[in-house]
C-alpha cells in the first residue's frame, strides 16, 4: 500500500485561517499589554495630572480591540457559513 505523499505546504486558504485564528488568540494578550501602558507614564513629571490623556489611551484602545475582535470574527465566521450542511471538515 502506497500512501500519497502529503503535501509539504499548506494550503493558502488554510494557512490564512490558522494564522487568523492565531491572532484571535493573541487579542487578548495584545489588550492587556496595551491597558497597562499608562502605568508607564511617569505622572510626576507634569504639575497636573493626565487622567484626560489617559482616558482618551483607554477608551481608544478598548474600541480597537472591539474592531479588531469584530473583523477577525467575520473572517473566521465566513469560512464556516460557506460550508455546507453536514460537512464536519
Amino acid at each position: 500500500m502506497s500512501r500519497k505523499p502529503r503535501p509539504l505546504f499548506l494550503e493558502r486558504r488554510s494557512y490564512r485561517r490558522r494564522r487568523m485564528a492565531d491572532a484571535a488568540r493573541v487579542l487578548p494578550l495584545l489588550g492587556f499589554v496595551l491597558v497597562l501602558v499608562p502605568i508607564l507614564w511617569l505622572p510626576a513629571e507634569s504639575p497636573t495630572p493626565d487622567t484626560v490623556r489617559g482616558g482618551v489611551y483607554l477608551f481608544t484602545v478598548w474600541f480597537g480591540l472591539i474592531l479588531a475582535a469584530f473583523v477577525l470574527s467575520r473572517m473566521l465566521g465566513d469560512e464556516d457559513d460557506r460550508r455546507p450542511p453536514g460537512d464536519e471538515g
